[in-house]
Order: structure tokens, then sequence, then C-alpha cells
């Protein structure tokens, strides 16, 4: 029996990649999406040989929100598994002095995901069948002057998985949630990054797959984030706005 197809949005990330080898290793064929798609020939290749599953590759702007009912008609099936891994960091000192630099922090981290991944919702809804993996943010849990505008993106993606997620409970459609904390990435290249709270690619690629499997709803890819950011979100915010974290 041949496995359903797994979409994986943002397929230039070192998440998208590694989420992509993980699922093909379970035999998984794998529809990549990115702008730019034609420069995952050398990653579509490898994961073809690796695994042996087809890789179909895809062209996905995030920003264009009108093209996403084509870009879902011209992928060579419905996937049983679409996981989108959009997203940006942006630079929160511009974007406070930036109404065009937040904007596009604003839109790469909500709207788009958001929108795309509400058509694939509908139809999934429409089969009965599927699961939606959005990757969001701690950063979404509590706004903090370091990085609100992403924080608050993320945020509203968070609560869009949530609603989706309660209407969807029974139209057999999962609805993941994913906080993977921080991350070794290029987008965190450069940082100074706690190691005991920092996962690999390939670690949240695994819990990912783990947690699709087990019909979860939200996962904490590092279970410490969890028990931290529960603590954040209890610090009153009269203590909470005089703190730098």
């Amino acid at each position: 029996m041949t496995a359903d197809p797994v979409l994986v949005l943002g397929g230039k990330s070192d998440i998208g990649l590694a989420l992509a080898h993980r699922f093909a290793a379970a035999g998984h064929p794998i529809q990549l999406a990115a702008r730019d798609a034609a420069a995952l020939a050398a990653d579509k290749a490898d994961i073809e040989l690796r695994h042996g599953v087809t890789v179909t590759l895809h062209e996905l702007d995030i920003l264009a929100t009108e093209s996403f009912a084509a870009f879902l008609d011209s992928l060579p099936a419905l996937p049983g598994t679409a996981v989108c891994v959009v997203g940006l960091l942006g630079d929160q000192a511009k974007s406070e002095a930036d109404a065009e630099a937040a904007t596009l922090t604003f839109r790469s981290n909500f709207e788009g995901p958001a929108l795309l991944t509400g058509l694939i919702a509908n139809r999934f809804e429409q089969r009965g069948s599927g699961t939606l993996v959005g990757i969001s943010s701690v950063a979404g849990e509590r706004g903090r002057a370091s990085n609100y505008v992403y924080g608050s993106a993320k945020a509203g993606y968070t609560a869009f998985l949530s609603g989706l997620r309660n209407r969807l409970a029974k139209k057999g459609v999962q609805v993941l949630t994913v906080l993977p904390g921080f991350v070794a990435t290029r987008m965190t290249a450069g940082m100074d990054l706690p190691a005991k709270l920092t996962a690999q690619p390939a670690e949240v690629a695994g819990a990912v797959f783990k947690a699709v499997g087990a019909g979860r709803n939200v996962l904490y890819v590092k279970p410490v984030w969890w028990a931290i950011m529960t603590i954040i979100r209890a610090i009153p915010e009269r203590i909470f706005k005089g703190m730098s974290i």
C-alpha cells in the first residue's frame, strides 16, 4: 500500500528539509514547496536516492495569497499531510521604525501561512481526512519587548490553528501545533543559544513525525519549554513589564 504524499510548505528551510527526509524515510512521497523551488533540485535528488520515494518541486510565494488556490490545484495529488514551516524572524528594532518591515513579518508568519493552511483544511474537510501541521513558536505565548512583532504574528497563527482544530475535530482532520523553542538553523545562526534548550532540525522532524502518528494536538519539541512558558505566562503583568527576558 502506497503511503500518502506529504506537502512541506517552506521546503528550503532547515526544518523543512529535515521533515522531508523523515517522512520520506517512512515511504511517503514528498511535495516540496518554496520560493525559487528549482534551487531544491539537488535536495530532491538526494531525498529520492536515499529513501526511494518520488519528490516533486512546487513554486510558492507565501505573500502571493491570490495564487494559493491555483498552487493547490497544481499539486500532483492532495497530500495526506501538509506541514507549514514558513516563517521570517525579522528584525524587531527595524520593525518598530519601519511599517513595511513589520508588515513583512506579520504577513510571512501569520497572514500567508494561515490563509494557505485554511485552504488546505477546507480540502481535507471535504475529503474527510488529512493532517495539518503548523510550525508556530513559543514567542507567541507572551509578548516580550525583544521580539513582539514576530511573537504577535506567531500568536495569531497559534490561535488560528487552535480554531481549526476545534472546527475540524469531528471531521477526520488532525491539526497539530508545533512549538519548537530554539532551533539551530540558518535563521538563528550567530545567536548565542543555550544548548539544553536548543533543538536540531532532525530532532524537530523526528518529534513531529512521532506526534503526527500519535494524533497529538500540541507539541513542545523539548518538553522543558512547556514548563518555561507556563512560568512566563503566570508572571503578573505589573512585574513582567519591568523584566527583560
